[in-house]
């Protein structure tokens, strides 16, 4: 249980430790500093609070830590306490409820911000100035053995390869036979494969 400090001891109300006295009676005591019976509320409905914060938060050690915020903050509000506005069950339950909330938003915002830096903070693996430039050189390489092509094959492969355009489609803007398209395109590959030097 928490170590309290005595408030307004002057003002404390002695009774039998065991007389019966309900929530409201005893956060009415504990309102004038009675530490007894801030014990005897605690020992009551400490274990309902711990069970809603723990259902909300699922980790026993910050659930336990949170319960013992909601005592300490029981002991310094409870003069607060307006029984008109309902029962000490409930004001405890609510500022409980408040707490294990308060707590879940702060370990998500806590999260959220981890992975904010840590997607700020990714270097790749890869070397990206270096990887734009190998792109760079593979096409000039590209360009130099498309020069290589004869003016036809050039044409066949630009529009069925860059174009994306069909064998038919390029034999109708060609205005020749399909036939004379698949030649120009194979003979095209080959030859680009060769200035390139990649293996059949």
């Amino acid at each position: 249980m928490l170590k309290l400090v005595n408030r307004e001891t002057d003002s404390r109300r002695d009774y039998e430790p065991d007389a019966p006295a309900t929530q409201d009676e005893l956060l009415g005591l504990v309102a004038l500093g009675d530490q007894a019976a801030f014990g005897r509320l605690y020992d009551q409905i400490a274990p309902r609070v711990l069970g809603l914060i723990t259902r909300l938060l699922r980790d026993r050690a910050q659930s336990e830590e949170v319960t013992q915020e909601v005592f300490l903050e029981i002991w310094q509000s409870a003069t607060r306490y307006d029984p008109k506005k309902g029962g000490a069950s409930s004001w405890i339950m609510t500022m409980a409820h408040r707490r294990a909330v308060d707590r879940v938003r702060a370990s998500q915002a806590s999260r959220d911000r981890d992975t904010k830096i840590g997607i700020r903070d990714y270097n790749p693996d890869y070397d990206n100035v270096s990887e734009t430039v190998q792109v760079r050189i593979e096409h000039e390489r590209v360009e130099k053995a498309m020069l290589r092509l004869t003016e036809l094959q050039r044409q066949a492969v630009i529009l069925a390869y860059y174009g994306g355009y069909s064998h038919s489609e390029v034999s109708e803007m060609l205005s020749v036979p399909i036939g004379t398209v698949k030649t120009r395109l194979r003979d095209g590959m080959i030859r680009l494969r060769d200035e390139l030097g990649v293996a059949s």
